[in-house]
């Protein structure tokens, strides 16, 4: 039976450091993905954060078959909705957290991305700044007692 381990990835929206970032989340990835047997990776596409490590999972996927890349979004956004065939294309699947429906934009990001991090075995996340919406979903997962990595 095949072991699927699943891994959430947030960050700040800004970076300065990005190639420094790119690297640190290149390494996790590579280390991950040679330890297990499956790996679904659960992404947003907010900022600097979630480009880096989106690009890097989809540069491993061409490496190994032993990964899947889940856009994880809060609701149908209209970015996705006129694009979502180039979407479907370059994601394994993409996900709209249903029952956020009725949600205020800016509470429903939080409301996903607990689930994101519920749904995980592992965290990885890039925070330095103790506010923001990164550094409240760091201290959820803290106290869910998840594998956390911070890549600072």
């Amino acid at each position: 039976m095949i072991e699927v381990y699943t891994v959430s990835l947030f960050g700040h929206r800004l970076i300065e450091n990005m190639i420094e970032v790119e690297k640190a989340i290149e390494r996790i990835v590579e280390k991950i993905t040679l330890s297990h047997d499956f790996t679904v990776f659960l992404v947003g596409c907010e900022g600097d954060f979630d480009r880096i490590a989106t690009s890097v999972i989809h540069r491993a996927k061409k490496l190994r078959d032993n990964i899947s890349l889940i856009l994880v979004l809060p609701y149908p956004k209209s970015e996705y909705i006129r694009n979502c065939e180039s979407y479907n294309k370059f994601y394994d699947d993409v996900e709209i957290y249903s029952s956020l429906e009725k949600a205020h934009p800016k509470a429903a990001y939080q409301i996903r991305n607990r689930y994101m991090v519920d749904r995980s075995d592992e965290v990885i996340f890039y925070v330095k700044d103790k506010i923001g919406g990164a550094a409240k979903t760091l201290r959820y997962a803290e106290t869910k007692g998840k594998k956390i990595v911070n890549v600072e």
